[in-house]
């Protein structure tokens, strides 16, 4: 049976819409009565696995699941061994560095060498700045990072923005995007070069429904 696995959060809408438009329904995890984390589409051709947006690309690396929907921003901090196959166009966002208003840096050259920053993108900070060749101390933070720079504990953080808003009601300014992310649908690679399930219809019907809504 065809496994797809699917993120809480901020994506999970979008992503059962989009596997509706190619015949799976999975909505009862959008019931606020559900506490199941595995359902099955009514026809009984597919199951999904409801699991944390981060933990989307292990299940479909290790097999679990043969399709997944999972951020950008998640694959390039992951970066998993899974097929990469559709930029599917929602949950736009990007990653951006921030500092307190207040501070006197505009730009991420602009930080002192060996300055604190606060992430929960571990590796796409260190990534970027080693890009910029600049020396800065990574903090890894999995709350509110925010607080980095208002504790004093960091001088700057790397963080997903959407609106900004969040950044705005705690007095942050961005001063520089590393890159923009939406969701991507991504599959095991075996799954994928076998077409396990009939994967490749599954996988037309997105591709068609996603650029037909461009």
């Amino acid at each position: 049976m065809l496994t797809v696995a699917l993120p809480k959060g901020a994506l999970l809408k979008d992503s059962i819409s989009l596997l509706q438009s190619v015949g799976l329904d999975f909505s009862a995890f959008l019931d606020s009565g559900n506490r199941q984390l595995q359902i099955q589409d009514p026809t009984g051709k597919a199951q999904a696995l409801l699991v944390r947006t981060h933990d989307v690309p292990v299940y479909v690396e290790y097999g679990q699941a043969q399709l997944g929907i999972a951020g950008y921003d998640v694959l390039r901090e992951k970066k998993p061994q899974v097929a990469h196959l559709i930029d599917l166009g929602y949950g736009r966002c990007r990653m951006s560095v921030a500092v307190k208003a207040s501070s006197p840096y505009r730009s991420a050259v602009e930080l002192p060498t060996n300055s604190r920053v606060a992430s929960k993108f571990v590796h796409c900070a260190r990534e970027y700045f080693d890009s910029i060749d600049l020396p800065v101390e990574i903090v890894p933070l999995y709350g509110s990072v925010e607080l980095g720079p208002i504790t004093g504990m960091s001088e700057a953080i790397v963080d997903l923005v959407s609106t900004g808003r969040t950044l705005r009601e705690n007095g942050l300014i961005e001063i520089e995007t590393l890159y923009e992310s939406t969701a991507r649908l991504i599959a095991h690679p075996l799954s994928y070069r076998l077409n396990t399930d009939n994967l490749s219809e599954i996988i037309e019907k997105i591709r068609s429904n996603t650029l037909a809504a461009v």
